[in-house]
């Protein structure tokens, strides 16, 4: 029985498992599932519904939202093929950076020690979804981008507390941003910008997991949204437009162009006991000043004719750039009505010596020149008299004065009266930076010229261009705002040929002034009159004394 019983379960196994296989096959035939959908036909991406591409496409790209971004991929395969060699520095700044912060901690609450065990972003590069770049007529560039990083960091911190390690590692992490990005202002140094400004454009989205000893905390109910939330908010607090965050490059000073920030307000009063330079006569004196550092011209007394010991009673107005390293440069010379002037002295006066608003008269021993060394400076060349004063501009006094001046002055920054800015004297400062399409019909040697009250100052030409950049600023000193006034730029083209210069109008402006005085600046491009395309780019500042 026992051998008949085994053969028998051996042909009922065999016998079950043939007739299995056959109903198995006969079923999935002619039976089909319930549970599976149809797959959806293909259709060409245009042919889409809206509805239907949002939920194929939830997250699309910014080049494909707005068209004036633009694609990047070329950016994001230099960023693929770079990522092994950036993770390791980016690791490497990431350690560095944080070991003074750990070590501040070290020692307290029972801290033994806190460490990196691993450090690494992985292996998935971040990606840009689309940049754009704005127009500026300032000298910036202004760029904005959307990133995306879903990585896959392995960044394990190991705390040391007794005698019992503690380690928390930072998984699948992911971040979508939209940042815009400012390089500016542009210097002639490498690399051609000092600062770089970021900010966000809109709350960042931040997902990753935290696993502290081998558990997820990011799956306690509630808590990952309420960590995703906080976080977002707080880099959103610190750097959502018009929050920023500033990067120095370049030292400020670099390359930097200072602006005015002041006017020096200089009377030469007299001299006394100057140098006869003359044989058969006195010497007929007078004064040129100019501020250290400074390219405009110097400015002169009248001459005193047949006189030892000239009065002059004669005002200037000096702009200043830097009170604390300018220097103001008094030069006499003895005019000649044919050849050149002999020199009686000189001396300088460091502006360091002046306070604001406060009124300085002097008396400056004349000497040859500034070497201490020179024979010549034994020799007594009489003295020159002067006053002196500093006046800042009123957006910039408070740099220069302390507290208690500051409030003892008459009208502080915050009660100026919009009427002494409207009415106040100050300086007009234009600069003519730049020309675009201005074509002459014989010659295209462009240069520009200002006008204003009368006074006419003029660039350089630039030859044969149609672009011409000058990068010129002229000062016009007033008494008071021009508020009815126009300021009028020409564009002409000057060549000379056989002997005989021929000019040519290639377009000009009229610019209203009242919107300066107003808003204390305008940088603007303008249409040229009488020009077809041609377009002039001018940036005018007014400081109010």
């Amino acid at each position: 029985m026992g051998l008949l019983g085994s053969l028998l379960g051996i042909l009922g196994f065999g016998v079950g498992i043939s007739i299995g296989l056959i109903v198995g096959y006969f079923l999935f035939i002619y039976f089909e599932p319930r549970d599976v959908k149809e797959y959806p036909e293909s259709s060409p991406f245009d042919e889409i519904e809206p509805n239907s591409l949002v939920d194929l496409l939830p997250e699309l790209p910014l080049w494909v939202m707005n068209p004036d971004y633009e694609r990047v991929n070329w950016f994001n395969e230099f960023i693929a093929n770079m990522w092994p060699y950036l993770d390791k520095a980016i690791c490497g700044i990431i350690k560095s950076t944080s070991e003074p912060i750990f070590a501040e901690y070290i020692g307290k609450y029972q801290i033994k020690s806190i460490e990196f065990e691993q450090l690494t972003l992985g292996t998935i590069p971040p990606r840009l979804h689309g940049i754009k770049v704005y127009d500026s007529n300032e000298k910036e560039l202004v760029f904005e981008f959307a990133v995306r990083w879903a990585g896959n960091p392995n960044i394990v911190v190991a705390l040391k507390l007794l005698s019992l390690k503690i380690s928390a590692q930072l998984v699948d992490f992911q971040v979508a941003a939209t940042a815009r990005v400012t390089l500016k202002p542009f210097v002639p140094t490498f690399p051609c910008f000092s600062n770089i400004v970021v900010s966000l454009t809109k709350k960042p989205e931040v997902d990753f997991g935290l696993k502290v000893i081998g558990g997820d905390l990011m799956a306690i109910p509630g808590l990952h949204h309420f960590v995703q939330e906080t976080i977002s908010k707080q880099v959103a607090r610190l750097y959502l437009w018009p929050q920023t965050l500033d990067i120095p490059i370049l030292d400020s000073s670099i390359g930097a162009v200072k602006k005015p920030v002041g006017i020096l307000h200089v009377k030469v009063l007299r001299a006394q006991k100057l140098l006869n330079m003359d044989f058969l006569s006195k010497s007929d004196p007078y004064v040129k000043l100019s501020l250290g550092g400074d390219m405009l011209p110097a400015k002169k007394t009248t001459v005193k004719m047949n006189s030892l010991d000239p009065v002059w009673d004669e005002d200037f107005k000096l702009t200043v750039k830097d009170p604390e390293a300018q220097v103001l440069q008094l030069h006499l010379y003895d005019w000649e009505k044919i050849g050149a002037h002999d020199k009686l002295g000189m001396q300088v006066v460091p502006l360091k010596l002046l306070k604001p608003y406060e009124k300085k008269e002097l008396t400056l021993d004349l000497v040859h020149s500034l070497n201490p060394n020179d024979p010549q400076n034994k020799k007594p060349r009489g003295q020159l008299m002067l006053e002196m004063s500093f006046i800042p501009f009123q957006e910039d006094s408070i740099k220069f004065s302390g507290p208690l001046s500051f409030h003892e002055r008459k009208e502080s920054i915050s009660s100026l009266s919009d009427d002494i800015s409207l009415r106040g004297a100050g300086l007009l400062l234009v600069t003519v930076i730049a020309a675009e399409d201005v074509e002459g019909k014989n010659h295209t040697n462009p240069y520009a010229i200002v006008v204003l009250r009368g006074e006419k100052k003029k660039t350089k030409a630039r030859n044969k261009t149609w672009n011409p950049k000058w990068e010129e600023e002229f000062q016009f000193m007033l008494e008071e705002a021009p508020l009815k006034e126009l300021i009028h730029i020409e564009v002409k083209s000057k060549k000379r040929r056989f002997g005989f210069r021929s000019k040519e109008l290639l377009g000009y402006v009229d610019i209203q002034l009242k919107d300066v005085i107003f808003n204390g600046r305008i940088n603007e491009k303008y249409h040229l009159i009488n020009s077809k395309d041609g377009i002039l780019h001018v940036d005018i500042r007014w400081k109010v004394i």
